[in-house]
């Protein structure tokens, strides 16, 4: 039996891959939308991977320290130690900081810790050159998307820091990179005023607490003790915030980039719509340029199931071309953006059988288009 849609596309074979083509890269956008907010996901858990901690404790009312500030003392760590259930406890710092580079200044959020305190912030698997923090003062490890080197000098503040380790793959739940500073240039850093602060305060009669200051306490605990049950035992007896790893996981994938997903998830939505749109246009086009063809299949007897096979045909290789094409633009893309784009299969998948769908709904139109074309077109012009 003769297929008609391959005799038609064969026709038109140039026309019907460059159609495939734009059709495809709209698709490929869809693709990279979802693996941008994939790759939001990944961002949001890189730290809390790295720290491998149990539970976190932030200043009383709030979502901190990531979802939003948060003060704490650096001593409430020695009290958490002795609590029941507690193996190790350590303090934390996180604020956004600019980082010269040869270019422009690049936003970056900057991690203190104690580098001979309970936790290494910098996973060690991560550091591709150099290694991790050694002292207390004046030096930094940087992420590799910086664009700094091994050995450089950064000015930070007052003073000069030098890169010791290069990481990769860290970033904040932001996107940012990460960069780490031992607790106490990180204190210096952000609780710490200059020195026309402290003069003006201490011309008013203000004097400045000596207490340090933390952002976050982090503490994993022994085996065999509940975390939920630590985690009520530490907010009763500290009266602050007190978060697992799960509840932090939460915090950080829902109340931060919530809104993100749902924006992108709208866009992603009416991408679909759009491309869906353009393939029945495309579809209505070709059925319209060979209307007097298909009047002229009719008046010698092709039925109609045969016409509308073909024009459900030659959909959906348009569309399965369009996501073939797509697939490889995204593939070719993903890798420019700034931002971590990841591309899963499974949402590759989800797509076509949308696209899929979408390709048949498209079809309805040229159907019905030739449904009610009149065999008598064919006579005359």
């Amino acid at each position: 039996m003769i297929n008609l849609a391959q005799k038609d596309i064969e026709h038109t074979f140039g026309k019907f891959i460059v159609t495939a083509m734009g059709v495809g890269m709209l698709l490929g956008i869809v693709l990279i939308m979802i693996g941008v907010y994939r790759g939001m996901i990944v961002d949001a858990e890189v730290l809390l991977g790295d720290l491998d901690v149990d539970v976190w404790v932030v200043q009383e009312d709030t979502l901190g320290p990531f979802a939003e500030s948060s003060r704490i003392h650096e001593d409430l760590k020695d009290t958490i130690r002795v609590i029941d259930g507690v193996d190790k406890a350590g303090a934390l710092t996180f604020q956004n900081i600019q980082i010269p580079s040869r270019t422009k200044p690049v936003r970056v959020v900057a991690v203190g810790f104690d580098p001979f305190g309970a936790f290494e912030a910098v996973n060690p698997s991560r550091i591709t050159e150099g290694h991790g923090l050694t002292r207390n003062h004046y030096e930094i490890v940087v992420s590799d998307n910086i664009g700094i080197k091994l050995g450089e000098q950064i000015p930070l503040g007052r003073n000069s820091y030098k890169v010791v380790g290069i990481t990769h793959g860290t970033v904040s739940s932001g996107g940012d990179p990460l960069v780490y500073i031992s607790l106490k240039d990180a204190q210096e850093l952000q609780f710490s005023y200059t020195n026309t602060r402290i003069r003006n305060d201490r011309a008013r009669g203000m004097k400045g607490t000596s207490d340090p200051m933390v952002n976050a306490v982090v503490a994993t605990l022994k085996e065999g003790y509940a975390v939920d049950e630590v985690a009520k035992e530490i907010k009763a007896a500290m009266h602050k915030s007190v978060y697992t790893r799960s509840e932090q996981k939460t915090i950080l994938t829902k109340n931060l980039i919530e809104r993100a997903s749902k924006q992108i998830g709208l866009f992603t939505a009416i991408l679909v719509v759009v491309s869906t749109i353009i393939i029945a246009l495309i579809i209505y086009t070709m059925t319209l340029e060979k209307m007097k063809e298909i009047s002229i299949m009719k008046l010698i007897g092709i039925p109609n199931s045969m016409i509308m096979k073909m024009i459900v045909q030659e959909t959906l290789l348009l569309g399965f071309l369009a996501f073939i094409f797509g697939n490889a633009f995204s593939h070719l893309i993903y890798s420019r953006f700034p931002k971590r784009v990841v591309l899963e299969i499974p949402d590759a998948w989800m797509l076509f059988i949308v696209i899929m769908i979408a390709s048949i709904l498209a079809s309805l139109i040229g159907i019905k288009k030739v449904i009610n074309a009149d065999p008598a077109a064919a006579i005359g012009g």
